[in-house]
């Protein structure tokens, strides 16, 4: 009688992970032939070109521009405009006349009440003299009020009135504004407000000024924060613009970056272009006539594949040549130069090989 043989079948799961264990290699394989195709001189030999990267350390902040000072132009009664001084755009100091109103009630009460105060001087007494003089004080008041007048030196920023028109009180006919700087108050959440300090520089963009940045500074900020309607922690900064342009008006819009710390330049290359040779680190680059040139260098790490060159004669575009072999999932060179395997995990939990060659020591 004939015996059946039975195929032995592989579990579903195990099946599933060599297929991703193949696949993985692959991908692997050809990510490694492409950064060594890319990176190659021609020659067979890898080879890298350092980049450069400027890194800014800054808080972007947004808001709206004022006025260092700002009057209202009102009316402080009823009154028909007699006279008018100024014209919308007019540069006026202060304590100038800009308006009066209709002053003829306010003139007849005081020159009556002069009248009683020089009665009073023969024939009353020097309380009732006392309490005359208090009334006139008062009288003269109103009559000044009949003025509108500039509280600072400025600029008429808008100004409408004319000569025949009645003013109810606190009718405004304009705005006066002071801009030898202007300012704004900008939120800076909880987190960034410990790099604050008064002085730092703001760059502000405005979308009306097309000529790059304006730089403004840090004026001052308070020593508590304050809770916004959304619930969120932040510090009102005041910042300023001395001498600002004249296209930038009270209420324009603006976007801008605090400058924590000046820019930083880095000098960028990966890390197999770096050697290291009797406690000195190097590189060589390749010069256009194929030979090569070994700089000393010093370097720190920066991120997992790439290092910043922090010293040495080296500059943006320049290739360097390999001095370790680049990193292969799978294998790693150990101090006798063979290959060894070397198990990790990868987020899946599926075990992956470790780098191939080796960076140097950094310093």
């Amino acid at each position: 009688m004939a015996t059946k043989q039975r195929k032995r079948r592989l579990p579903r799961s195990i099946t599933v992970i060599l297929v991703i264990l193949i696949a993985g290699t692959a991908a692997a394989g050809i990510l490694f032939a492409i950064r060594h195709l890319s990176s190659s001189s021609g020659t067979g030999e890898a080879t890298y070109t350092v980049t450069q990267e400027i890194v800014k350390n800054v808080i972007e902040i947004s808001g709206t521009i004022e006025a260092a000072q700002s009057q209202t132009l009102q009316a402080a009664g009823d009154g028909t405009v007699t006279a008018v001084y100024v014209e919308e755009g007019d540069t006026v100091k202060k304590g100038q006349i800009l308006l009066e109103l209709e002053t003829t009630e306010q003139e007849y009460a005081i020159a009556k009440l002069d009248y009683t105060i020089a009665q009073t001087k023969i024939n009353g007494s020097s309380k009732d003299l006392e309490l005359l003089e208090l009334e006139r004080k008062s009288l003269v008041t109103k009559l000044e009020n009949r003025r509108i007048t500039a509280a600072f030196d400025g600029v008429l920023a808008e100004f409408s009135a004319s000569v025949g028109d009645y003013l109810l009180a606190q009718d405004s006919v304009g705005t006066l504004i002071e801009r030898s700087y202007l300012k704004s108050y900008v939120e800076v959440v909880e987190t960034d407000a410990p790099k604050l300090m008064p002085g730092q520089i703001v760059h502000c963009t405005f979308p009306a000024y097309e000529n790059g940045t304006i730089d403004g500074y840090i004026f001052s900020y308070p020593s508590v924060g304050s809770v916004t309607n959304r619930g969120a922690s932040v510090v009102n900064v005041q910042i300023r613009i001395d001498d600002p342009p004249e296209i930038i008006l009270p209420n324009y819009s603006f976007t801008g970056e605090i400058e924590i710390s000046p820019p930083e330049n880095l000098i960028l290359v990966e890390r197999e272009a770096i050697g290291r040779e009797n406690g000195e680190t190097f590189v060589e680059r390749i010069l256009r006539d194929g030979s090569t040139e070994r700089i000393t260098v010093t370097v720190e790490p920066y991120g997992t594949t790439h290092v910043n060159i922090t010293s040495g004669n080296i500059n943006p575009g320049d290739t360097l040549k390999a001095q370790s072999t680049p990193r292969v999932s799978g294998t790693r060179q150990n101090t006798n130069g063979n290959a060894s395997n070397r198990e990790t995990q990868n987020p899946a939990g599926i075990p992956l090989g470790g780098p191939a060659g080796g960076m140097p020591p950094m310093r």
